[in-house]
């Protein structure tokens, strides 16, 4: 499974020790989890294209073929699919993997002003607007070097409960915004997250 069930528990990292998918970029593990999310669907949607699997396989050319078609139609395909078909691609201009160059490229900010184009559907079960949620904070985390410290932590420490289906109110999302600002201590905000999905904090 590429991701976490709508309502299933959270899970402590056996690596980080805080939830699994938060830990990122930092945690190993944590940022090997955010990844699947994208790889695992980039893997199903490659396999529509020939049941033999080439796209685990190595035939590197054929899947840059794929990855440059889809990164030219994004409002055709799911936002995982978009985000994985740019990491197989090299951006012209800073040589990394496209929308994850330095901030300021040119090329990389276009690219990944174009990835919001992508199809958003929200998994049976979630509040309205949970995968757009979800796909803010993957982009967030996949991307840290182009944020905030303070956007960052809260996008990762916000990451678990939006992957089992929970949204924080514009309330809970406003005074952990504040408190961050106050004194961005990760494991204090993730204690706040913890009380909010539980109904304690207004």
């Amino acid at each position: 499974m590429d991701r976490p069930a709508v309502g299933a528990p959270l899970r402590r990292c056996v690596e980080c020790d805080g939830y699994e998918y938060g830990g990122a970029p930092s945690c190993g593990r944590c940022r090997e989890l955010v990844d699947r999310i994208v790889e695992g669907e980039w893997r199903r949607f490659l396999s529509g294209w020939d049941d033999s699997g080439w796209g685990d396989s190595g035939r590197g050319d054929e899947e840059v073929l794929v990855a440059e078609m889809v990164v030219d139609e994004p409002d055709r395909h799911d936002w995982r699919v978009v985000d994985a078909a740019m990491d197989r691609l090299t951006c012209p201009d800073c040589g990394d993997r496209l929308g994850r160059g330095p901030a300021g490229c040119a090329a990389c900010d276009r690219a990944h002003g174009f990835r919001y184009a992508a199809i958003e559907t929200d998994r049976p079960g979630v509040p309205p607007g949970n995968e757009h949620a979800v796909r803010v904070n993957v982009s967030v985390v996949r991307r840290p070097h182009v944020t905030s410290p303070a956007e960052l932590l809260a996008r990762r420490l916000l990451l678990p409960f939006l992957l089992v289906g929970h949204m924080p109110t514009t309330e809970q999302a406003q005074r952990m915004s504040a408190l961050i600002k106050q004194d961005p201590d990760p494991e204090r905000i993730a204690a706040l997250l913890d009380r909010a999905i539980d109904g304690d904090v207004p």
